[in-house]
């Protein structure tokens, strides 16, 4: 089942301020948004209640921790059974390489985003942690050159809104939209 939650021109700069940096206080918010930081406090805190910001993050340097390659190997598993996928999820999760784990469709079934110190780890991790479980049936690595992050998450512009009605976020920021973000039931958090 999905929950939409209505969002106005002022949660979506919220959320996009927060998104740049979640440590920012109320008072900035509000000298951003052009409303008082109590709203500011009370837009956040719904925002939270209704599970569109699901918490806050720490991002750290792979490289700086002594992990300098990452990689994503893609895992097929066979079969693909309740009983052996959800075992296999645990394990991969608790792996400390782990960065994300991704569940597909398609001809592989996971997507893990790894980081290891050297490519002597990366093969030790495929080799002990990936094709040594009896339901992994292939493995294929890919290195990772480069990465970026991207832009702010939010609600996709409705197509029936008219570009009148669509406002430039506070401090010439770019586009502010109303929306819907939609939830599911079985959306997690941290």
């Amino acid at each position: 089942m999905t929950e939409s939650i209505a969002l106005d021109p002022v949660d979506l700069t919220i959320l996009r301020l927060l998104q740049n940096d979640a440590r920012m206080t109320y008072r900035d918010l509000a000298a951003e948004t052009g409303v008082a930081p109590s709203t500011c406090l009370d837009r956040v805190t719904r925002l939270r209640r209704s599970g569109v910001i699901l918490g806050h993050r720490l991002a750290l340097d792979p490289a700086r921790l002594g992990r300098h390659i990452e990689a994503l190997l893609s895992v097929q598993v066979r079969p693909h059974r309740r009983d052996l996928i959800g075992e296999f999820v645990e394990r991969i999760r608790a792996l400390p390489e782990s960065r994300a784990l991704f569940h597909l469709t398609g001809p592989d079934d996971y997507l893990v985003h790894v980081a290891v110190a050297d490519t002597a780890d990366l093969q030790r991790l495929v080799v002990d942690e990936f094709t040594s479980r009896r339901e992994v049936a292939r493995v294929e690595t890919r290195l990772i050159f480069q990465q970026w992050e991207c832009g702010p998450l939010l609600p996709p512009a409705s197509r029936e809104q008219p570009a009148a009605a669509r406002d430039t976020g506070p401090a010439g920021r770019g586009p502010v939209r109303a929306g819907v973000v939609r939830r599911g039931a079985d959306s997690g958090g941290n």
